[in-house]
């Protein structure tokens, strides 16, 4: 059996959902999708796509190291954005991230999200090369 490790990255809302920033099992990493909260639990830059698109990033990257992976094994990465017209401003934030590991993506709008100030949430999913 593989074991399972969960990473909390404090976000006030994974006690109340039950759920855990990221995941491994064996190789694969999952993060959870991720919205643009600071270490105090509040949104950041409001109003600034790109600005939470970055801090998305940072979160799940922090995430991805704390289970022994890093952003070079990302596969997947999901963009939910609730103005599909903020979409050129996400994508370059993203190449920032992983223009030279270049993994699968999706952007795709959707209606809001729990908090009305966030623009964007992304996903990320991994997978950790055999050491």
């Amino acid at each position: 059996m593989r074991s399972r490790q969960n990473v909390s990255t404090g976000s006030p809302y994974e006690p109340i959902a039950g759920f855990s920033r990221a995941v491994r099992i064996g190789n694969m990493i999952s993060v959870a999708g991720t919205a643009p909260l600071g270490a105090d639990g509040k949104t950041v830059a409001v109003g600034d796509p790109a600005g939470q698109a970055r801090r998305c990033f940072e979160i799940s990257r922090a995430a991805l190291e704390q289970l022994g992976g890093s952003l070079n094994d990302v596969i997947r990465t999901r963009i939910l954005l609730t103005r599909i017209e903020d979409w050129r401003e996400v994508a370059a934030v993203h190449g920032e991230f992983f223009r030279d590991i270049r993994p699968v993506n999706t952007i795709m709008q959707v209606s809001r999200f729990i908090d009305p100030d966030w623009l964007i949430e992304t996903e990320v999913d991994a997978v950790v090369a055999d050491r």
